[in-house]
């Protein structure tokens, strides 16, 4: 076995062994928050509203991916219909493309913490109580998108494909939906703090 196959090898296990670990993660964190604060914690929005089909296309295209990844690992068949990109498929770029996914979840994951029981995942109608402006957050006004957007790059290299790519684009895309009606409802909440705070650090980077 060369160093290709082996990389190919490892990428193919590792991805499977990473989504499920990244799906394991959530369901966990949402239970033992509902559990501890007796409150919501995922707010999608109204019904076919912006936030709602970002938190549908979001939530369908996490499940394919892991079902994809998890495929892989059983029937190697599965790439064929993934439409490979053999040019990119070297072993460094793989390698790469799993470390940029691990830095990115691990940054997510860090950034979770600093919540506490204040993580929501989408928008609170009744909150947030305040804002966040330390840590991750002096440096970017989305910190966690952007770490969220580094493992979704990473996943892109560690499977360079159509399907990763169209997966890439449809999540690049929805994080800035959601980034931008994220920040229209704390203007709305914290006109004046917000203002402040918008021209000190920058959206992304």
């Amino acid at each position: 076995m060369d160093s290709s196959d082996l990389a190919s090898l490892i990428t193919r296990y590792y991805l499977a062994f990473f989504f499920s670990a990244v799906a394991l993660f959530y369901t966990m964190r949402v239970l033992k928050l509902k559990r501890r604060t007796s409150r919501d914690i995922i707010f999608p929005g109204d019904r076919f509203c912006r936030t709602w089909w970002n938190h549908f296309f979001f939530r369908v295209f996490r499940v394919i991916i892991w079902l994809i990844c998890v495929s892989r690992a059983v029937y190697f068949s599965v790439d064929e219909h993934l439409i490979v990109f053999e040019f990119l498929y070297q072993p460094i770029l793989l390698i790469s493309g799993c470390i940029m996914l691990t830095i990115g979840f691990v940054i997510t994951v860090r950034i979770h913490c600093n919540y506490g029981d204040q993580w929501r995942s989408g928008i609170d109608p009744n909150g947030p109580d305040k804002i966040i402006t330390h840590g991750w957050y002096g440096i970017s006004r989305n910190p966690m998108f952007l770490s969220i957007g580094l493992a979704q790059t990473g996943f892109f290299f560690a499977l360079p494909s159509a399907f990763s790519l169209i997966c890439l684009c449809f999540g690049l895309w929805t994080l800035f939906r959601q980034a931008h009606a994220e920040e229209k409802h704390l203007k709305r909440i914290f006109p004046n703090e917000y203002y402040i705070y918008a021209t000190h650090v920058p959206r992304w980077l």
